[in-house]
């Protein structure tokens, strides 16, 4: 059974981890658009999908590179307390050596603190993230509540092997979702009007398939209760549903079969139907749709996704060899990743530096305990 202290230690790893990845992917994305690789959105969808994946199997990934490293000996200690110490025992900075203890030992003083609800700091911890995973469970719940519920009363279209093609009255945006063995794409019955609209919409939501967008949503939507608090998760989502939107739009429309009036007056007027929608599709989670109205970009007088989506569709371009620029970046960005992982553990054995620090931390106590002695001694 895996200790209750490693476990939070990892959740706390996992969530400094997402902030640093969202750090080093607006750096990277940075660079993409000052190279003019900035359409490069199915090559940068797949680096953020990527990074997340080795975001949430980094803690295998440090044990296997630390029995790789007792396999072959001493390795390269990357462990950042350990580095702070060795800079502090050098002359890097003045500090009482008790207070430095003090202060690098505040997670390892946190975590046991909330293990055992000792002080009120840990009970204000716990109960943020139990209040936290009670919305974000209760939220999930509930949308996928609904989400059913708008699949099971639409009517039934075509079939193609596990595809579900469904057609319904209750809400006014295409969509797609899944199963746990059929995958349901979800049509407005008034589009069987609007052959232009129908085609745009198939597309759309079967390119959204073929990418794996439904398992991602799913898996994202799974985890948000637990980083309920953490902001850089949701940016990170965000950027998520952006991309995919973003990739899906330049993929249509680089098969021909759609053109690119035709795609932009759907979005155009799918839009406009959305800001009539229904709370319950609103709520509806997990699925992807077609378009979705940015009230607060609108309220705001920013330019909306949906401006850029149309914008980014009129001056679309192709993106020459995307393998080569998948591995130019993930490989710095995945490298970042491991060593920040390696990094942010708790120490493992004491090492000659913490060996020297606590040295120095008891021949302080030991100077303060004589020098009360002596005030005490002078006093009588």
């Amino acid at each position: 059974m895996i200790p209750g202290d490693a476990v939070l230690d990892a959740f706390i790893n996992a969530n400094i981890l997402f902030v640093v990845a969202f750090v080093l992917w607006r750096a990277a994305r940075f660079a993409l658009d000052h190279a003019g690789l900035k359409h490069a959105y199915a090559t940068q969808l797949k680096l953020l999908n990527t990074v997340f994946v080795a975001i949430v199997l980094s803690p295998f990934l440090i044990l296997g590179l630390t029995a790789l490293q007792s396999a072959l000996g001493q390795g390269v200690n990357v462990n950042l307390s350990d580095m702070v110490v060795s800079y502090y025992l050098n002359g890097g900075f003045e500090m009482r050596a008790t207070e430095f203890e003090r202060l690098m030992s505040m997670r390892d003083t946190f975590t046991a603190d909330v293990m055992r609800a000792g002080s009120w700091v840990a009970w204000a911890a716990i109960a943020a993230f139990v209040v936290g995973l009670a919305i974000g469970t209760v939220r999930l719940v509930f949308s996928t509540y609904c989400l059913h519920k708008i699949v099971s009363v639409s009517y039934a279209w075509r079939k193609f092997g596990r595809l579900r093609i469904r057609l319904s009255d209750k809400t006014l945006v295409p969509f797609s979702t899944r199963g746990l063995r059929n995958y349901y794409v979800v049509i407005p019955s008034n589009m069987l009007g609007n052959a232009d609209e129908l085609k745009v919409s198939l597309a759309h939501e079967f390119q959204h398939l073929r990418q794996g967008d439904i398992e991602w949503e799913i898996l994202l939507e799974a985890l948000k209760p637990f980083f309920f608090l953490n902001p850089a998760y949701h940016a990170w989502k965000r950027q998520v549903e952006d991309l995919r939107e973003l990739s899906c739009d330049s993929q249509v429309l680089a098969s021909g079969r759609v053109g690119v009036r035709a795609y932009c007056e759907t979005l155009l007027s799918v839009c406009q139907q959305t800001l009539r929608r229904d709370r319950v599709f609103v709520v509806a989670v997990p699925k992807v749709t077609l378009v979705t109205a940015d009230r607060s970009a609108l309220r705001d007088g920013k330019m909306s996704f949906l401006e850029q989506r149309i914008t980014t569709l009129l001056d679309a371009r192709s993106l020459s060899y995307p393998r080569l620029v998948y591995a130019a970046l993930i490989l710095p960005l995945l490298a970042a990743i491991m060593i920040t992982a390696m990094a942010i553990q708790s120490p493992g054995d004491w090492s000659h530096d913490r060996l020297m620090l606590s040295t120095v931390v008891n021949l302080e106590r030991l100077e303060e305990i004589n020098r009360l002695s002596t005030f005490g001694r002078v006093r009588n």
